[in-house]
């Protein structure tokens, strides 16, 4: 009975995971480059993936003035604060006051690009398989 037990949890485990990797956008047009951009699997990571440094990006560019509280006016902000299609948007048509002022400048084109994979691979519902085309 125990073994049945743990049998049941290993594939429990294993068929949760299937469906989360399945849900999670594998692409995204980016109309800034006019491109395709294929965007890896795996868990979220800082560092070690490519789409990694779009974490580290949002880190340590964004988070820098998109915080709680914060004394620059500027709007809180997480992953999940907008949805995929909204984050390509952002990136698109540059609205945000921060795109506009020159906060952008210090971040390379493709850091930003990397940022944007990064925003529209986690943003609001991306693990919702019928919300992640």
């Amino acid at each position: 009975m125990r073994r049945f037990c743990l049998m049941l949890a290993v594939l429990f485990v294993a068929v949760t995971f299937a469906i989360q990797a399945q849900a999670r956008p594998k692409s995204r047009y980016d109309e800034t480059t006019k491109t395709c951009r294929l965007l890896e699997s795996g868990p979220l990571e800082w560092d070690s993936r490519p789409w990694g440094e779009g974490g580290k990006v949002f880190r340590e560019a964004c988070k820098v003035c998109h915080t709680r509280d914060n004394d620059k006016g500027a709007p809180f902000l997480w992953v999940e604060s907008k949805t995929p299609a909204a984050w390509n948007r952002v990136f698109a048509q540059k609205y945000p006051k921060c795109a506009q002022n020159g906060a952008w400048d210090s971040i390379t084109l493709e850091q930003q690009l990397k940022l944007n994979d990064y925003l529209y691979r986690f943003g609001l519902n991306s693990e919702d398989i019928n919300d992640s085309g």
